[in-house]
């Protein structure tokens, strides 16, 4: 204790620790904020679900101190990746925002290989859309009033069974989309569960996407359920529809094969005429074929 009391080592001991700290302590703790390191900072607005690009992101050095530990830091491993939240410009990107695969209500959009296209058409009244209660994997008929002005009302056999990828409501979401309509409701004082749908949207060949929009640019058509269940149930309706489709457009499952084994983004003839000149070939195909043989 007596040595404790002597002032003269009590003013030594805080000599030494104050130069320990001022040229030791503090200069490890000033090389630990002024070390850089490379993050990738956002320069253009991202909205949710959006496909990064290029342009959007850039690479940058900033202080290393207090970074949060998952923030991005190399631009390649970002680019392409689809945002789960919006993203302003000056944001660094953490991993928790992105994602490798789009936003699932955009998902069936990004399934589609040529063959098949994908649709809107719009839901001018409560009761066309089946009372707002239409969901994604539906099989629908379309039925068509005064079908091409010939007074009857008919379902088009092109379109007897179609299915149904997407439902949306006017402000742009799809009634699927539990999550999203919950952050809706939190960000205004408005029940998104009572939205209707304003367009429904579904999976058609070529052929029926040229009739669909006859209808829809008309304001005559009406949807009509047919299937709802598994997706091997639905798969038999569809299965039924190609057979109609392949009856009435021959051309139909030929332009399918090619698709599939091409990538070729030609669509099939969608009229008599189309289907004379495609017949007109194949016959000078084989007219040809049959002089080489006899050559």
């Amino acid at each position: 204790m007596s040595f404790l009391k002597n002032r003269t080592m009590l003013g030594a001991i805080c000599i030494v620790l104050s130069l320990i700290i001022c040229f030791a302590l503090t200069p490890l703790f000033n090389q630990s904020v002024s070390q850089k390191t490379t993050v990738v900072r956002v320069v253009k607005d991202i909205q949710s679900g959006e496909q990064i690009t290029k342009d959007m992101v850039q690479a940058m050095e900033v202080g290393g101190y207090n970074l949060p530990e998952n923030v991005m830091t190399k631009a390649d491993s970002v680019i392409g990746k689809y945002a789960k939240a919006d993203l302003s410009p000056g944001d660094y990107i953490l991993a928790a925002k992105l994602s490798d695969s789009p936003a699932s209500e955009n998902a069936y959009l990004y399934d589609l290989d040529g063959s098949k296209e994908a649709i809107s058409v719009t839901i001018k009244s409560f009761a066309e859309g089946l009372s707002g209660k239409l969901a994604s994997g539906d099989i629908v008929s379309v039925i068509a009033p005064d079908y091409k002005k010939q007074g009857s009302t008919v379902i088009p056999t092109e379109l007897t069974y179609v299915k149904v990828i997407g439902v949306t409501t006017s402000s742009g979401y799809d009634t699927d989309q539990t999550g999203t309509k919950t952050e809706q409701s939190s960000s205004t004082n408005t029940n998104s569960e009572k939205q209707l749908p304003a367009t429904v949207t579904l999976l058609v060949s070529p052929e029926q996407a040229k009739i669909l929009a006859e209808l829809d640019s008309e304001g005559k058509l009406h949807l009509s359920l047919a299937y709802r269940g598994t997706k091997e149930g639905a798969e038999k309706f569809l299965a039924i529809q190609d057979k109609l489709l392949d009856a009435l457009y021959p051309k139909h499952s030929q332009s399918q094969s090619s698709t599939s084994l091409t990538g070729s983004t030609t669509s099939a003839s969608s009229a008599a005429g189309g289907t004379a000149t495609s017949s007109s070939a194949n016959t000078a195909t084989k007219s040809q074929s049959m002089e080489s043989e006899g050559r």
